[in-house]
């Protein structure tokens, strides 16, 4: 037993750790809010193990398990390895948690598909294209076809077009998350499963399945479950008779997702706060907790040493950018110049900028792009989400499935490759089919790295070999019925496309580095629960969604003006994430241009010694 007392983060933990025993103990379903650095992951794995101590030898003589459903694959992986795979946990995604409960009902799925929006024109679509193959594979093995066979194989087509325009009794599956449709599976999209697995919620002989199997399910970082889940859990499972025992675990001040249903109350919900933090030191901490009063937090090492420090730009002179996204931004040069000058200042001051002790976290877009070697790509796309995010989905193919299948090929990795396209994709069905993939393959490589992202695609499309989303040759084919060339008042996304498949594709290659942080620079997106040494966070415009300088102003004596408390929580639930990564030294720099009021409230914030002034360059 130590005579060691326990420091005051520790105390913290332990008082959340009672009340939720308790909860557990009492099946009263709650809501873990865990502020960044409290440990809020090892609470779930202590919870998770308290479980599988009390109950696992029950669950599995009752073939029932506990779910955790996590956000990320990588989240699921670690759930799994700190808990040993114990079979009474069963630890997935979302969307795989969900596909697991409603793949067995078939004929619900089939019924609700056409509901589903775009599903009819989708149907319809896969429903001329296989109608289209039929008939040129008909013309074709015919030595001589005229208009009146051609007519005739047309009309025989017909109730052949109509039957695939419905579900039918086509089998319903989920793989790669692209919806689809063929003459014998539709195959569903990643929101699909949402949207049905809500429905189905709504169904007394679900929910008596969903609790036979998990009589107790945990949603980490609850914040980013999608709306249309929590809304059906609001409605027919929380607080309801025979329901699963559930309990939230997250942060909705760390909700940076756009469809996350962030902050959730619930009268049969039983609120826990953990009130620690075993990351920072008192420097950053004391910032924390005068940006957010209702949940303080108490620090591991009330003695420890650290640094804050905010530098700001108003003190240049020259003319700063204009328009929607870029409004009282500097210039992509000067902007450059600023950072340079911080690196210097703070590496003067002897912080280690290292990559592996610190962190650049990038929240602007007018030095990233150009650094990392992507602008060009950049400037085809509308918003800085379509691509950080893949919200395009040229750009979520290109980086998702070709960029990984390309490179699990060059290094031979041949079952990696493969599991891109998930366990049901038939591929290699003689030593023709493996011909056919190796060449095809071996020429994509090749493509990647002197050709463009028009070319790259084209290729693709054109051997027919692994899927391609419907998003995608939707737009393919409104390209080409218009032709090479640009139309007088063509639609804005056919332009764009136009620009984007002028890109070198080179670019993709860079972009899917950055976004995987293999790259000293981060996201929003790369650096949630992570933490670092030392991290600089820049501040600018060019998210379309965030304006940090009038957040910072609305934060102060101008208070948040009506209607606009999702604009407000979308930049500060960002500013939070970021300015809570260090766990030393934290720097910000802005390259917006900030009013008295944003300056006041950073002040408020971090203390007026904080804040420097930069020069005119």
């Amino acid at each position: 037993m130590s005579d060691v007392a326990p420091n005051p983060a520790q105390l913290a933990s332990q008082e959340a750790w009672t009340q939720l025993q308790a909860c557990l103990d009492q099946r009263h379903s709650f809501i873990f809010e865990a502020g960044a650095g409290a440990g809020k992951t090892y609470s779930l794995i202590e919870a998770l193990r308290y479980l599988i101590k009390r109950d696992g030898v029950e669950l599995i003589r009752n073939r029932q398990q506990v779910a955790c459903i996590t956000y990320t694959n990588v989240a699921t992986k670690e759930i799994e390895t700190r808990t040993d795979q114990h079979p009474a946990i069963y630890s997935s995604t979302i969307h795989s948690f969900c596909w697991t409960l409603i793949q067995g009902f078939q004929p619900f799925l089939r019924n609700e598909i056409p509901n589903i929006k775009d599903w009819p024109e989708r149907l319809k679509e896969s429903a001329k294209r296989a109608v289209d193959r039929m008939l040129k594979e008909r013309v074709e093995a015919m030595v001589r076809a005229d208009a009146d066979q051609i007519a005739a194989i047309e009309m025989s087509l017909v109730q052949d077009r109509i039957k695939l325009e419905s579900v039918g009794t086509r089998n319903v599956e989920y793989s790669l998350g692209h919806s689809r449709a063929d003459k014998t599976t539709i195959s569903l999209g990643h929101n699909d499963v949402l949207v049905l697995a809500a429905k189905l919620l709504g169904n007394e002989k679900f929910r008596r399945v969903l609790v036979s199997r998990f009589p107790v399910v945990f949603i980490d970082e609850y914040q980013d479950t999608d709306n249309v889940i929590f809304n059906a859990l609001k409605a027919y499972v929380i607080g309801k008779d025979g329901s699963p025992l559930i309990g939230f675990f997250g942060d909705h001040w760390q909700k940076i997702y756009g469809t996350g249903c962030g902050r959730i109350e619930h009268p049969m919900l039983k609120p826990i706060g953990k009130k620690a933090n075993f990351r920072s030191v008192p420097a950053i901490v004391d910032c924390l907790n005068r940006l957010r009063r209702e949940l303080p937090q108490a620090v591991e090492d009330p003695s420890a040493v650290g640094e804050v420090v905010v530098f700001h730009t108003n003190e240049w002179k020259g003319e700063r950018q204009t328009g929607a996204q870029w409004k009282g931004d500097l210039p992509d040069t000067v902007a450059h110049s600023y950072l340079q000058a911080v690196l210097e200042n703070l590496a003067e001051a002897g912080w280690n900028l290292a990559p592996e002790t610190s962190k650049i976290l990038m929240l602007t877009h007018n030095v990233l792009a150009a650094e990392q070697g992507y602008r060009q790509l950049a400037d085809a796309l509308p918003r800085t989400e379509s691509f950080i995010k893949k919200e395009d989905p040229h750009i979520a193919f290109l980086v998702d499935t070709v960029e990984p299948v390309c490179g699990a090929f060059a290094r031979k990795r041949y079952g990696e490759m493969f599991a891109v396209f998930g366990a049901k994709l038939q591929v290699i069905g003689s030593h023709g089919d493996k011909a056919a993939w190796s060449e095809h393959l071996a020429s994509l490589v090749k493509l990647r790295e002197s050709e463009t992202i028009g070319t790259v695609v084209d290729h693709v499309c054109n051997r027919h070999l692994f899927p391609v989303p419907d998003a995608v040759e939707r737009k393919e084919r409104a390209l080409k019925k218009l032709g090479a060339a640009p139309v007088p008042d063509e639609a804005e996304e056919i332009t764009r496309l136009r620009q984007l498949r002028a890109v070198p594709y080179k670019q993709v290659a860079a972009l899917r580095q950055f976004i995987e942080e293999k790259t000293p620079f981060s996201t929003k997106h790369g650096v949630k629960g992570l933490e670092f040494e030392n991290v600089l966070v820049v501040f600018g415009r060019g998210w379309n969604l965030y304006n940090f300088a009038q957040f910072l102003e609305w934060s102060g004596a101008s208070g948040i003006p009506s209607g606009k408390t999702d604009t407000y929580e979308r930049s500060r639930n960002l500013f939070y994430v970021a300015c809570s990564r260090p766990k030393k030294r934290l720097a910000l720099l802005f390259t917006q241009e900030l009013t008295p009021g944003a300056l006041a409230t950073l002040a408020a914030w971090f203390g007026a010694g904080a804040i420097r002034p930069l020069p005119n360059l």
